[in-house]
């Protein structure tokens, strides 16, 4: 009896996935816990298991389709039945109207895979066949026997609605299916859809420009003090697994101990409702192959700078090699965005929603300080704070920007806090 294997959810906040590959074919032997596709989400790609034993049908979806999670996508008989007569306008399977509606339109009701429970052949399945039947018979009415050759040929699609006698297409009403190249030799241009992962970031970037009040802020931040510990890490005891602490680690470090002085910063806004968190729930940006994705650590107030810089490895090669969980890339409060090692003085970071504000980090660049009678060449760090000013004021995000900077200034003090 043919049955359906469902997408299932894949994360708290994934509700659909896009198609990215089938790893079994129909015809091909599966048992419970097979992968059968690999699915993307925007942040992830995940493979999905069969939840049965048997022999794979059909695909009711193709590669590049989004599908929403517990919808079909593809039929496996597991033996408990006849496929073939389980699907015929006799098998129990066929509902009553499903199958009043085949008789009335001539419909085989055999060739058709059911979309109901257990798949069901239900009345919407047999709709769509009678639509699709209709349609290719329209169609055909429709064109001339020449036009009809030259559009079986594939080198040529209608272009107009028809100008012939009663609208039929006649070969006056073609064009070819490719237009006449009009950028440079196919070895001089590489053409690549938007498509996958790329696509849902593309998606997600444009609903956080079109749905925020997106305001930017720039600070500096002393990273004298910052730089010297590094130094001590750097020279420590091999053994004591300190060496390979970053600079974004200790930026990070500095981010999660200054967010609790800062609620309204530490927050999200979905709908009408502003949600501030008392854990800090840091994101950070990783690029990967597959485009930027951003781990979150949990509860990173709470950890030592050690456990911090441990969880961030871990995570980033997670995001790298493609074996981050869903789980892991959602829920944050709060995301940090490094471009400082690439040598960006500054940058515009685009809101991560339901997030209401976004650090960006350029690089460290001497910058002339004023100390008594004399000027200094200071190294300073580059900070960009983007806020969604539907929630915050720019004086909050002011005071944050302000307040981590005094915390980077003495970087050695707020390790004792």
């Amino acid at each position: 009896m043919p049955k359906p294997i469902l997408l299932p959810k894949l994360g708290n906040s994934v509700e659909s996935c896009l198609v990215a590959a089938w790893l079994k074919q129909p015809g091909d032997t599966v048992s419970v816990g097979d992968a059968i596709a690999s699915v993307e989400t925007d942040k992830t790609t995940v493979e999905v298991v069969s939840t049965l034993s048997g022999t794979l049908m059909k695909h009711l979806v193709d590669v590049g389709d989004e599908v929403p999670v517990f919808a079909p996508i593809a039929f496996i008989d597991d033996g408990s039945g006849d496929a073939e007569t389980a699907t015929t306008a006799n098998a129990p399977a066929v509902s009553p109207r499903a199958r009043h509606v085949a008789l009335a339109q001539g419909i085989e009701v055999g060739a058709l895979m059911g979309s109901g429970p257990n798949g069901r052949i239900i009345e919407r399945d047999v709709l769509a066949a009678q639509m699709a039947t209709k349609s290719a018979e329209t169609d055909a009415k429709k064109l001339t026997p020449v036009a009809r050759a030259m559009v079986e040929s594939g080198h040529y699609v209608a272009s107009t609605p028809g100008s012939g006698q009663r609208g039929t297409i006649t070969k006056h009403d073609l064009r070819p299916a490719k237009p006449e190249p009009t950028a440079p030799d196919s070895d001089e241009v590489q053409t690549v859809p938007l498509a996958g992962v790329r696509k849902v970031i593309a998606q997600r970037m444009r609903a956080s420009l079109h749905t925020t009040a997106q305001l930017t802020l720039n600070a500096f931040a002393n990273a004298s003090a910052m730089l010297a510990y590094r130094k001590q890490l750097k020279a420590s005891d091999e053994a004591l697994g300190l060496r390979d602490i970053t600079l974004n680690d200790l930026l990070m470090f500095a981010v999660a101990r200054t967010l609790p002085q800062f609620p309204e910063v530490n927050a999200t806004l979905e709908g009408d409702t502003i949600t501030r968190s008392r854990g800090v729930h840091l994101g950070f940006a990783v690029d990967t192959p597959r485009g930027l994705l951003v781990p979150v650590i949990r509860n990173a107030h709470t950890r030592t700078l050690a456990g911090l810089a441990s969880d961030a490895r871990t995570c980033a090669a997670a995001a790298r090699d493609g074996r981050i969980a869903p789980d892991q890339l959602t829920a944050g409060t709060f995301t940090v965005s490094n471009l400082g090692q690439f040598g960006i003085e500054s940058f515009t970071p685009i809101l991560n929603p339901p997030q209401v504000a976004i650090l960006g980090v350029g690089g460290i660049a001497l910058r002339p300080v004023q100390v008594d009678d004399e000027v200094r060449f200071v190294p300073h760090l580059s900070l960009s704070l983007t806020i969604d000013h539907q929630v915050l004021d720019g004086a909050i995000g002011a005071r944050f920007l302000q307040g981590l900077a005094r915390n980077i200034a003495v970087f050695d003090l707020l390790l004792a806090l």
